[in-house]
């Protein structure tokens, strides 16, 4: 059974329509799960029809791909860590990059063979094969970062700006060359410049915005599966490649806004450290004069509090701290407590990190809310239970004009009455600074592991 080219473009237009549809009820969480079926409904359609093209003369290959990699997926997806997540969007963007790259050069021996090459075909192979190559190993270099291969740290040396663009404006040359003649070699150069600038373009962004990276790599392979699409003259690849690009490209910005901070600095910055080396956590305050608690008092007054808000962070996700806390929450619901958590868009190490961790553990979405919306509730919040947030509540954003991270809007947990920070040791967040929080009169620590803490605190309430 073949689709004719008519029937072809009707299943790819109603593929896309379930993409946008999607796209919409991913939205918000309450809608996220149908946002999903869509999206996995339209991309088995793409995938029969395109199947069933004309074009399509054997399955030998194409079946025993599908299967082993329907095989791959299941066993990662059924094993991977929440926490790990971050990770895995990385890999699969460099997946992204990596096929778009295999895509130009076998389209662009495909041509040269039938001897149909043209000079607005070689630049679509151009641009799909630099915005590839980067992706590839760009998002290695963040999958490296994100999983401790290599160093989370800023790696900035001296005229690194001034290499990336000579190696930029060579890549550049190059592709226009292989655009203008349809030399093979100008295009393998042209690619091996483009897996470098991807390397160098990501190795000096610190710890603290590989959200936005992440976000930014997303776009980028949007726009390298668009010009995969152009080349191979398939119009549901087309579409599909804009939508995650400008869907990767807003993301980034909204990002960039929440940390105070443009996109070029992002680029060019190198903001954020790697982990540091533990401290004894109760020693360590005390030399830093920082207030300790325990969890037994913190259940006194968690008890007898009549709102608390959590704000949830990366110690949350390490930790796998979410199904604990979800029975704090029911704890205190219970014992007729307001609870709400606090969402900081760049908390975690992706966008959304942390709404799908609460997510997993069921918690209810009319509980969650973004940072603008509860921000002017903590005045009147009895607790602030903060779990592993450290940058996204550090008062240095808003008071010290010397801080980097000066200006970044932060969740405005020091306005509440009291504050309880889950904290393994007092070494700094990503961004590598104190956290003025913690020493203010209404800001106790709580040393621990996460998920331990917050079974110990259930215990307590449970006992009172």
């Amino acid at each position: 059974m073949q689709l004719s080219n008519n029937a072809l473009a009707f299943v790819y237009l109603v593929s896309g329509a379930l993409f946008i549809l999607g796209l919409n009820r991913l939205s918000h969480p309450s809608t996220a799960r149908h946002g999903n079926f869509y999206a996995i409904t339209g991309m088995i359609l793409a995938i029969v029809a395109t199947l069933l093209h004309p074009a399509v003369e054997s399955y030998t290959f194409i079946v025993p791909a599908i299967i082993v990699g329907a095989i791959i997926g299941i066993v990662v997806a059924l094993r991977i860590q929440m926490a790990a997540m971050p990770q895995l969007v990385a890999m699969l963007h460099s997946f992204v990059g990596l096929a778009a790259v295999l895509v130009a050069v076998g389209t662009y021996l495909s041509h040269a063979h039938e001897g149909t090459l043209t000079v607005i075909f070689m630049t679509e192979v151009f641009v799909g094969a630099f915005i590839g190559a980067i992706t590839f190993t760009g998002s290695l270099i963040a999958f490296g970062k994100l999983q401790g291969l290599v160093t989370a740290a800023p790696v900035a040396y001296i005229g690194q700006h001034w290499l990336n663009l000579m190696l930029g404006l060579a890549m550049l040359g190059f592709g226009l060359y292989f655009a203008i003649n349809g030399h093979f070699v100008s295009l393998l150069i042209m690619i091996g410049i483009a897996l470098l600038l991807g390397v160098l373009l990501i190795i000096p962004i610190g710890g603290a915005d590989m959200p936005v990276i992440i976000s930014m790599l997303n776009s980028y392979s949007g726009w390298a599966a668009a010009a995969t699409g152009f080349t191979l003259e398939n119009k549901l690849l087309i579409i599909t490649g804009a939508l995650v690009g400008f869907c990767g490209a807003i993301l980034s910005y909204i990002m960039c806004k929440a940390m105070n901070r443009s996109f070029i600095s992002v680029i060019l910055g190198g903001f954020g450290t790697g982990d540091a080396a533990d401290e004894s956590g109760v020693a360590a305050a005390t030399q830093k004069g920082v207030k300790s608690s325990s969890v037994e008092d913190a259940a006194f007054i968690l008890l007898n509090a009549s709102k608390v808000i959590i704000v949830p962070g990366y110690g949350m996700a390490v930790a796998q701290a979410q199904h604990a806390l979800k029975e704090l929450v029911e704890r205190l619901e219970d014992k007729g407590v307001e609870v709400k958590f606090a969402i900081h868009p760049v908390a975690g190490r992706m966008p959304g990190h942390m709404n799908v961790l609460l997510a997993e553990a069921d918690v209810p979405y009319d509980l969650v809310f973004g940072m603008d919306e509860i921000n002017p509730e903590f005045n009147s919040a009895d607790v602030a239970l903060v779990v592993g947030a450290n940058d996204v509540t550090n008062p240095a954003a808003k008071r010290d004009r010397a801080s980097p991270i000066y200006g970044m809007p932060i969740l405005d947990v020091d306005k509440a009455k009291h504050v309880f920070f889950i904290k393994r040791s007092m070494r700094p967040g990503y961004a590598g600074i104190d956290n003025l929080l913690f020493y203010q009169d209404n800001c106790s620590l709580l040393f621990g592991d996460a998920k331990e803490v917050c079974e110990k605190t259930v215990a307590e309430l449970k006992a009172a």
